[in-house]
């Protein structure tokens, strides 16, 4: 941003930050440039995003471009966005993040989608039973909580800090009183045949996996919740195991997984006879990203 001998009279207007800044970006390999400078000199100004294209043509103050320069130096060395600003969108909800906790994606949103739509074919006297595994920022507990009012959440994670930053989501989306923080692994704590629903990102890469991930992703979010083990099946197989004797009969287990182990675990479902219904939901992508089971009446047999 330092200019060149024919521009260096021209002042860095908000416009011309997002053009350098963009451009550098794509240079260090981000796959989203111009977003990623928005962003970034939208939190540097104390903006929303939308309102930078209002002020293209004003230029920042020097304490606001030098905030700026940082986030683009350490954006440049591949820490990410959510990271560098605390914050993260999520099924349309602003989340705080930090390095403790996954950011939320995209792809996880289907499991809330899958999630709402059943909840809202149940009676509306119902107040169904949730159990968010591996709540990470409680972005699936939260999101779930705000669109069915009437469900109880127990959000669990085996990471304090990450509880941490769930709890400050959940207050800042005022869900306190549905949605209950639980430092724990998995959910054989729960008693059985409790809950209507299990619901899940975990950890589903394997070290394979694990080591081809881009770098802003494999140098700085938390290992302990992104990979399972050699196989990517370490954290899923004993979830689906507790979840067939902890969800009511009828109940449902929404998770999130590989597309390399999604084949995989439908058939392991599909012939265990504690499950039925048993589907893969697809990202944008055209990726299978999402299992769906339910909890089979015919039987009550515990894993």
């Amino acid at each position: 941003m330092s200019g060149t001998s024919t521009t260096q009279s021209e002042p860095w207007t908000i416009q011309r930050l997002l053009q350098w800044t963009s451009e550098y970006f794509k240079k260090c390999g981000s796959t989203s440039p111009r977003l990623d400078a928005e962003v970034l000199l939208a939190d540097a100004c104390g903006y929303q995003r939308i309102d930078l294209y209002a002020k293209f043509n004003e230029e920042p103050t020097e304490e606001i471009k030098s905030k700026f320069r940082e986030l683009v130096r350490r954006r440049a060395a591949h820490e990410p966005v959510a990271y560098l600003v605390g914050k993260k969108e999520f099924y349309s909800l602003p989340f705080q993040v930090d390095a403790s906790c996954l950011i939320p994606r995209g792809e996880t949103e289907h499991v809330v989608i899958e999630a709402i739509d059943r909840i809202r074919k149940l009676e509306p006297t119902a107040m169904p039973q949730i159990a968010d595994v591996c709540t990470g920022s409680g972005c699936i507990a939260v999101a779930v909580a705000k669109h069915a009012p009437n469900c109880r959440v127990i959000a669990i994670d085996v990471s304090p800090a990450a509880l941490q930053v769930a709890q400050r989501n959940v207050a800042l989306h005022a869900v306190q009183d549905r949605v209950q923080l639980v430092h724990g692994d998995l959910i054989a704590s729960l008693p059985d045949q409790s809950l209507d629903f299990v619901l899940s990102n975990p950890p589903y890469v394997s070290d394979a996996e694990f080591d081809a991930l881009d770098r802003t992703v494999r140098e700085h979010e938390p290992r302990i919740a992104l990979v399972a083990g050699p196989t990517g099946r370490e954290i899923i197989d004993p979830l689906i195991q507790q979840s067939a004797a902890k969800l009511k009969d009828d109940g449902w287990l929404i998770c999130e997984l590989s597309p390399m182990i999604a084949q995989a675990v439908h058939d392991t479902l599909v012939a265990d006879h504690r499950w039925t219904r048993v589907g893969l939901v697809r990202d944008l992508a055209g990726k299978q990203r999402v299992i769906v089971a339910q909890r089979s009446s015919r039987t009550t047999s515990n894993s």
